[in-house]
């Protein structure tokens, strides 16, 4: 099952939903804010990613910003940015979509039908 964690009121999200309904593909829906990922989650995302921690943060947001985490990403180890981002669901990109084998964060409409149309 794929898990999809988004946040209500962000368009973004609310494209991949409505993208998920209409290719038809089961998922279960969780709010980024109030549930983030959790740190295995987001470490299993980070092997889709190439390992790149930043593809994780949600870099325009506003906590991203105000915690200054662009000056602390560098100096971070990736265990104490994943604790990061798995206690602070407004730190990660979203959509974030986990599960069967694929981890996407953001909404890319062809990188979303490339991965999960397999």
């Amino acid at each position: 099952m794929l898990t999809v964690y988004a946040y209500q009121k962000c368009s973004t999200c609310r494209d991949a939903i409505k993208w998920l309904d209409a290719h038809d593909i089961s998922y279960q829906l969780k709010a980024i804010r109030e549930t983030p990922p959790s740190t295995a989650e987001l470490a299993s995302a980070l092997k889709f990613l190439d390992g790149d921690l930043r593809k994780l943060f949600n870099t325009s947001g506003v906590d991203y910003r105000e915690l200054g985490i662009k000056d602390q990403l560098p100096s971070l180890s990736e265990s104490e940015a994943l604790d990061l981002l798995a206690s602070n669901g407004n730190l990660v990109k979203r959509p974030f979509l986990i599960g069967k084998g694929v981890a996407l964060v953001g909404f890319k409409p062809d990188a979303w039908e490339s991965a999960l149309s397999r």
